[in-house]
């Protein structure tokens, strides 16, 4: 596992495609926000329940990407 360190409004970036933005840090965590390719589904590991996740990822909404 990589572990970075970032301040708000500080980017990392995942190949060409994928960009994770630090949104906000509070003192009960931290808000991110995902720039990603349309056709890749983005969601919280707790709501990835294996066979259910992968029969419902179809119809999950899509966010729009953050502004940069």
């Amino acid at each position: 596992m990589l572990v970075l360190s970032r301040k708000v409004g500080e980017r990392i970036l995942i190949g060409e495609n994928i960009a994770i933005t630090v949104v906000r840090i509070g003192q009960g965590g931290v808000r991110i926000g995902i720039d990603a390719p349309d056709d890749m589904t983005v969601v919280r590991e707790e709501l990835a329940d294996g066979a259910a996740f992968a029969a419902e990822s179809d119809q999950l909404p899509r966010s729009k990407p953050l502004p940069r």
